[in-house]
Order: C-alpha cells, then structure tokens, then sequence
C-alpha cells in the first residue's frame, strides 16, 4: 500500500499532468514532467534527457531543444510543442525530480507547522498539493486560518478555508475531501477510545460481581 509521499506523488501527476518533453507552461517558462520549470538552458542541460532512440541526449542537443521550444508560440498544449525527435526524460527521473521538491516542501512544512508528523495522511497529501500548487511560502502566509485549524485539529474549519484561485473545482474539491476525511477519522478514533474505555470497565464489573459471589456464597 502507498505511503502518504506515495500517494502525494501520484495525486500530482494526475492535477498537474505528466509530460516528458519540453514545452511552454501557461506563462510561457520552459517546463517539463510534473511542472518543473527550466530557467535556462542550463538548467535543461543539468538534466538527463534521453533521445527517441534512448541514448543519453549530449548537451548540445538539449540546449537546440530547448531554444527551440523556449522560440514557439505559449499558451498552447503540450504536445504543440513535441516533435518526432523531442527528447524525453524517463519516469523515473520526473519522479525523482517531484519526490526532491515534495521533500524539501515537507520539511518546510515540519519546521513551521505545528505538528506535522502527527496529522493524518490525508491532511498531508492536501497540505503538500498546496505547497506545490501556491509555493510553501504561499500556502503558510496567504492560507493564515487555515493554517491555525490544522494546527488545532478544526479540520472543518481547515476544509472552508482551503480554496483556491486558479486552479479547477475537482482540485479544490479533493482537497477539502482530505480534510474532512480527517473529521470522520477523529470521530472513529474517539469513538474506539470510549469502547475500550467501556470494555474495560466491563471487565471490572465482571470481576468484582465474581468476587461479590465468592464472598457471599460462603
């Protein structure tokens, strides 16, 4: 079963489509997989680009690739931008360029959130989106309330107070999903604790009516 990271991971690609060639992302940067921007061609270059045949691509082939995209018309779909000898960079490389930067947007998290590692799973996974979505900065300045409810455990409060601009209501939808997931997930939990309690005083009660009817019997 995924872990939260995992899962985090995979939520990502899904909202923020997966694209292994390079194209102009809606205020025209040069982008690849998972809405990783490429400042220069530099940046391309620092990257394992693959050929259509598979090779590694030399670092001239990046740089070509990249001013050629970087000189295409923007706001247009990705595949606008491919060509039958685009260079691509594998699965496993996006994912391990998303997996860096949800890491480094965790820890962030961990340090000015009051504890993180403890809120549930779903609770990250929306957090996290946010972080990618707004910018760790972002999300823990522009979100100020929401913010608090996670912090206090209002996980109502925190889903009113998580929507966003600029993004489709089926994001924003999953997102409040998360934190009222956790509301259902607080009410099981107390809901277990007062049965334990219950069984346990069962189990005293059991006992001391055995030992009422040892003493009275004799």
């Amino acid at each position: 079963m995924y872990g939260t990271f995992d899962q985090s991971l995979a939520q990502l690609k899904s909202f923020e489509g997966c694209v292994p060639w390079m194209y102009r992302d809606s205020v025209g940067k040069v982008t690849v997989g998972v809405g990783l921007m490429l400042p220069s061609a530099a940046a391309a270059c620092a990257i394992p680009f693959q050929t259509a045949e598979g090779a590694a691509a030399t670092a001239e082939q990046i740089a070509a690739e990249f001013a050629r995209v970087d000189a295409m018309a923007m706001g247009k779909l990705p595949s606008f931008y491919r060509v039958a000898g685009s260079l691509e960079l594998p699965e496993t490389v996006i994912d391990e360029k998303l997996s860096a930067v949800l890491a480094g947007f965790e820890a962030t998290l961990r340090t000015h959130l009051a504890g993180y590692d403890a809120l549930p799973g779903g609770v990250k996974m929306a957090l996290l989106d946010m972080a990618y979505n707004l910018g760790p900065e972002g999300l823990l300045k522009g979100y100020p309330k929401m913010i608090r409810a996670v912090e206090t455990g209002a996980w109502a409060e925190a889903a009113a107070e998580s929507g966003r601009g600029g993004i489709n209501a089926a994001r924003n939808a999953w997102t409040r999903q998360q934190m009222l997931a956790a509301v259902v997930g607080t009410i099981q939990a107390e809901a277990e604790a007062v049965e334990g309690w219950l069984r346990r005083v069962w189990r005293w009660v059991k006992r001391a009516l055995g030992w009422w009817r040892k003493d009275c019997c004799r």
